[in-house]
């Protein structure tokens, strides 16, 4: 196991399959003064690699550990899942305490991987009530080495907005005096991003103590950022039922979230990854659907379950840092580091050659170096590829091929050369296909097709 666990956890007690929850006799709520948790493993045979670090509720002023806990290790332990039931320090104001506790486990339970037979890229958390609020902030605020890969909600807390939130897990969390910023920022309906993780959500219809509005809101803001999300809401129930036998839905509940469990497959965690950093095209724009037709997304099709292809795509980016809109000051530049690839794709230049961003050209090369020798540093020592950018059909003050063809593929070449780089030539890959560019910038299905095919046969070479 590794030695770098936080000192914050003082109590670490792994149960293995089959046991029969050994804390059905601890009261159901208490005050926590120190963070700990337990681990339930599932048998050698069935596990499958799958964990789900809980976090219960009790509106942030104690915990139910039993039924929104450790009583649902059998169930999870059957489908060859770990549970690892957290229990969180009360805030009494501080939000950052029970945040950093469950940073800490999660980084624990990534770290303990081998150890435990768990793979990194399939642990998700599951939270219920204020717990539902303290998972969804995990989900949405936390950096990319510690977000989760899924998220179950139980009548979640979502909002801090006194509207309709719960009133008494505001005021434990940020206090009753909190400022409308403090509010809006653990609102985390308005945290959401393409990055946040597929979500389950479940209430019943007539929870008095935290209004479903607050996942109606929660799912709307992943449906509109594309996040993979469903909400079920029983007829009757109110809350806190967890896995308690006397909940009417509990077996309808169990059987929606057993088949989402089942929906969604998870990296290998021994996969190859692969950084596809570039701009529109490489994030989609002019296709249907950026999360399946973009090149990346067709790419990892190609390349099968032993890659783990991301986008890092983001719309009108230059590669020069005087540019209108320099990749390297967006968080996706982080994120694509952070993400620590075997290998990267550089695609970048398009928005360069418009002429207010070109009158910096002689940043050009010095850019791009910069890019690579930050890619080149980290210890994963990826391999780097740079390509060409597409073919534009368009010449002109803004973006124009005459500039990408006669000074920045000339550029990309050099630094190629002087690092030893290879090269794919996406320009000649597209060119004569004006049909597949409707915007005459920004291919289509077919040619995002075409793009990844083409980077799929460099990758093979």
């Amino acid at each position: 196991m590794k030695q770098k666990f936080s000192t914050l956890f003082l109590l670490l007690i792994i149960l293995i399959a089959g046991s029969r929850v050994a804390a059905q006799n601890a009261p159901k709520s208490f005050d926590i003064e120190q963070p700990s948790l337990r681990v339930f493993l599932p048998a050698p045979e069935l596990a499958t690699g799958r964990a789900v670090v809980a976090f219960p509720g009790g509106g942030y002023v104690n915990l139910a550990v039993g039924h929104e806990g450790y009583d649902w290790a059998p169930y999870f332990n059957k489908q060859g899942i770990a549970l690892i039931v957290v229990k969180y320090r009360m805030p009494n104001g501080d939000h950052s305490i029970p945040i950093s506790d469950a940073e800490a486990a999660m980084k624990m339970a990534r770290d303990s991987a081998d150890v435990w037979n768990l793979n990194p890229n399939d642990i998700g958390v599951m939270g219920s009530s204020a717990g539902g609020h303290l998972a969804s902030t995990i989900a949405t605020h936390t950096k990319p080495e510690l977000r989760p890969n899924f998220q179950i909600l139980f009548y979640p807390v979502i909002t801090m907005d006194k509207s309709y939130t719960h009133i008494g897990s505001h005021d434990f969390l940020l206090g009753k005096d909190a400022s409308a910023e403090l509010e809006n920022e653990y609102s985390n309906e308005k945290q959401v991003t393409k990055e946040t993780p597929r979500a389950f959500i479940v209430y019943s219809d007539d929870d008095k103590a935290v209004p479903p509005a607050n996942g109606v809101n929660y799912y709307l803001a992943l449906n509109k950022k594309g996040v993979p999300a469903v909400l079920h809401i029983y007829p009757s129930g109110g809350h806190g039922w967890g896995i308690r036998e006397d909940f009417a839905y509990k077996n309808e509940m169990l059987d929606e979230l057993t088949s989402w469990l089942r929906s969604f497959k998870a990296i290998r965690k021994d996969a190859v990854r692969v950084a596809c950093i570039g701009n529109s095209i490489t994030y989609g724009v002019g296709t249907r659907n950026p999360k399946y037709d973009s090149y990346p997304s067709v790419l990892s099709r190609l390349l099968g379950d032993n890659y783990w292809v991301k986008n890092f795509g983001v719309s009108a980016r230059t590669l020069l840092n005087k540019g209108d809109h320099p990749y390297m000051k967006e968080q996706a530049y982080k994120n694509a580091l952070a993400f620590a690839p075997n290998i990267v794709v550089i695609k970048l230049g398009t928005n360069d050659s418009k002429s207010f961003n070109w009158k910096y050209k002689a940043d050009y090369m010095k850019d791009l170096q910069t890019m690579i020798d930050s890619f080149k540093a980290l210890p994963v020592q990826p391999k780097i590829y740079l390509c060409f950018p597409s073919k534009a059909y368009q010449v002109g003050e803004h973006i124009n091929d005459d500039i990408i063809v006669k000074e920045i593929i000339p550029m990309i070449k050099k630094v190629a050369k002087k690092n030893d780089l290879p090269i794919i030539d996406l320009h000649t890959a597209m060119d004569g296909m004006s049909q597949l560019f409707p915007d005459r910038i920004h291919p289509n299905e077919e040619g995002a097709k075409v793009m990844a095919k083409t980077v799929y046969q460099s990758l093979m070479k």
